[in-house]
């Protein structure tokens, strides 16, 4: 074991145990009566199983897991304790990710946009690996960090200037002038980096995205860089109720790498999933503090439109899951439902129209799929105290988990449990089956 995760950091669960249970249990001990407050419960058996279906699907790509989207340190510890790498977008991220014992050399720091004391944190820190896209940002850089190894940012669809992935990043025909650039002011580029976002991820995007970098390899190459690191950045999908699943998402991926960058040619890929690792893992629980029962709006109904309160973390997915933590009788009638979050400037309007059964203040709300942009790497000035997190982990997974590093297999007497579903949250239709030694890409 690398030593960044042990039993410690995390609640130990027979299989059996749902993540539905663990919060009922947990809601007696974590949320008294008197202080009803909201809390997250994180399942790291998810994360395990998703990182080795990464590795499967994608054999090629190193996975450098973007802090910004979760930066708890349960799912940091663990992602750490598998050999994953870490993109950070500023100096707090980089401290999070180093304070449990991250060296430099498995930090990205990926931001487009750095502040000059973050360049030199870094710098401090050991942390080379960057990225620019500008003139301005390369010379902060070669001020400030004359050590750092950077990938030049690429627009790579530049159809489509007005999505907000597409912010960042020159295009094919600054390529050039950047890199001589760089040159003249002796930075080392080493590759090209580009990121479509979740609603790039399509084959011909892709396709586009990877024969653009291609040939800015090719002026890299031409001015005497030693270009070998490509960075295909995220978008891959969290939950399967998604357009595509991710392991269409990664054929279509492996299609467009051996066709541009095929295997042996010297350039190792990286690409930033954050959604793909955590979306699933994460399960939040919130009571509601206000309820307000209203007339219905429909004219001649005898029914009411309740209104209720409750403190629900952002999360820019495209639906909320949820249900009442207590499931309701199917004799019991439903009531046009409005959930809002507490009053503030940023709106308070959680969603509308829902259909549920008369709920009290004290009721609990179990919130699914909450593992993105939910978790902040430092809690925002006058947020007041954040969620508390617990952590859980089957015995089976954690027994993965050491496989997975070549660890000598349990006594013989142990092995049947090996073949059980892997997570307490977990509700596979296969049993995941790991043999003592494997290649990581045959385990799933």
């Amino acid at each position: 074991m690398n030593g960044y995760l042990n039993e410690s950091n995390f609640m130990m669960v027979e299989e059996g145990f749902t993540t539905r249970d663990l919060l009922e249990n947990l809601l007696g001990e974590l949320c008294q009566e008197s202080e009803q407050q909201a809390f997250f419960m994180a399942d790291l058996g998810d994360v395990v199983k998703k990182h080795l279906r990464f590795l499967k699907a994608l054999p090629r790509v190193k996975p450098y897991f973007p802090v910004k989207c979760n930066g708890s340190e349960g799912v940091i510890r663990l992602l750490a304790e598998l050999g994953a790498g870490f993109a950070c977008t500023n100096k707090a991220e980089i401290s999070r990710v180093q304070s449990i014992g991250v060296p430099g050399d498995k930090i990205f720091y990926s931001s487009p946009c750095k502040q000059v004391a973050h360049i030199r944190y870094a710098a401090s820190r050991g942390v080379q690996l960057m990225t620019f896209d500008n003139e301005v940002e390369l010379s902060k850089v070669a001020r400030s960090h004359p050590r750092a190894r950077m990938l030049l940012g690429i627009a790579a669809d530049s159809s489509s200037p007005a999505h907000p992935s597409m912010m960042f990043g020159t295009t094919l025909m600054s390529c050039r002038h950047l890199l001589e650039t760089a040159k003249e002011q002796a930075v080392e580029v080493v590759g090209i980096s580009f990121h479509l976002g979740s609603h790039g991820l399509e084959p011909q995007a892709f396709a586009q995205a990877v024969a653009t970098a291609q040939l800015a390899f090719e002026m890299g190459t031409e001015l005497g860089y030693r270009m070998h690191l490509l960075d295909i950045g995220g978008g891959f999908p969290g939950t399967e109720d998604t357009r595509a699943r991710f392991e269409e998402v990664a054929a279509m991926i492996n299609s467009a790498l051996d066709l541009y960058f095929p295997d042996g040619c010297g350039v190792e890929i990286i690409a930033t999933p954050g959604r793909f690792y955590v979306t699933s893992a994460f399960t939040f629980a919130a009571s509601i503090t206000a309820r307000e029962e209203l007339p219905a709006e429909q004219p001649g109904s005898d029914g009411t439109l309740d209104s209720m309160i409750c403190k629900v973390p952002s999360n820019p997915s495209d639906s909320l899951t949820f249900s009442p933590l207590q499931r309701p009788c199917p004799e019991q009638p439903l009531h046009s439902s409005t959930l809002r979050g507490p009053p503030g400037p940023a709106g308070d309007r959680i969603t509308d129209g829902l259909e549920l059964p008369q709920l009290q203040v004290g009721d609990w709300l179990i919130f699914e799929d909450m593992g993105a942009y939910t978790v902040p790497t430092t809690a925002p000035l006058g947020a007041g105290p954040q969620p508390h997190i617990t952590y859980a982990m089957s015995r089976l997974a954690w027994k993965t988990i050491q496989l997975f590093q070549g660890k000598p297999p349990q006594p013989e007497d142990d092995r049947e449990s090996v073949c059980a579903p892997l997570s307490c949250g977990w509700e596979m239709a296969e049993p995941l089956c790991v043999t003592p030694l494997f290649a990581p890409t045959g385990i799933i």
